[in-house]
């Protein structure tokens, strides 16, 4: 399942998540354009590595690994997620609180990713630490777990591709419900194999974000009703 858009209109322009966004797009031309080699080096020295986070080192990485992505395709992917459903979020936090948001939860998604590595086999946990974790997947699954809570019934255009391609609208509750549940499952294989995809970081992330809007009592900003008013003209009676 593919989202398209959602039908939940913001009540004011999302000017960071459009920041953000912008952000994502240049840094990943900026330094993809310049060669595999030049971005290899990007990666491994702004990426994301477990064990120098461990040792307490290169801690900046944090933050500078939520603006790297693989490939074009990964980049296009997070951006979709994050054009469609941070708007309203940023709706919901405030331009200033959506920011801090959003740097929170990719850095508690990347925590939980780390501590994920441990209940991995020992070879496999030699092999994970050491590889760098990049992308915005993280804070995104926390704009989506806050999403999840603010606007359960918000609906969303949604591809679907069987045998067939269709557009069905689906409530969020359900979309994110089984982007949760599927990211869960992959996660749970992803302890006892190799795979190129952090799934607890998303699952990290998710739970991130569906805390602080409770803990912190978010909650949707209020649209206001059209209130319409009748003249009504009353002819005085003749005498």
């Amino acid at each position: 399942m593919l989202p398209l858009y959602d039908e939940n209109r913001p009540l004011r322009r999302p000017y960071v998540n459009y920041m953000l966004i912008a952000a994502n797009v240049f840094l990943f031309f900026l330094f993809y354009l310049q060669g595999p080699k030049v971005y290899e080096w990007i990666v491994v020295n702004y990426g994301l590595i477990p064990l120098y986070v461990l040792k307490g080192q290169r801690l900046h990485t944090f933050i500078t690994s939520m603006f790297l992505h693989g490939d074009i395709l990964h980049l296009a992917g997070n951006m979709l997620f994050l054009f469609i459903f941070g708007d309203n979020v940023e709706d919901a936090f405030g331009h200033i609180g959506y920011l801090i948001f959003y740097f929170i939860a990719g850095i508690g998604a990347s925590l939980i990713h780390i501590l994920s590595l441990f209940a991995m086999p020992p070879d496999l946990f030699l092999y994970s630490v050491k590889i760098p974790s990049i992308g915005a997947s993280g804070a995104i699954s926390g704009v989506l777990g806050a999403y999840f809570i603010l606007y359960p019934r918000a609906r969303i255009k949604t591809l679907v591709m069987t045998t067939v391609m269709t557009i069905v609208t689906v409530p969020a509750i359900y979309f994110i419900g089984f982007w949760f549940f599927y990211q869960l499952v992959m996660g749970v294989f992803s302890l006892a194999l190799p795979v190129s995809v952090a799934f607890w970081a998303h699952v990290g992330g998710f739970i991130v974000g569906v805390l602080v809007v409770k803990l912190l009592r978010i909650k949707p900003p209020l649209r206001r009703k059209a209130v319409y008013y009748y003249r009504i003209t009353v002819r005085e009676p003749y005498p």
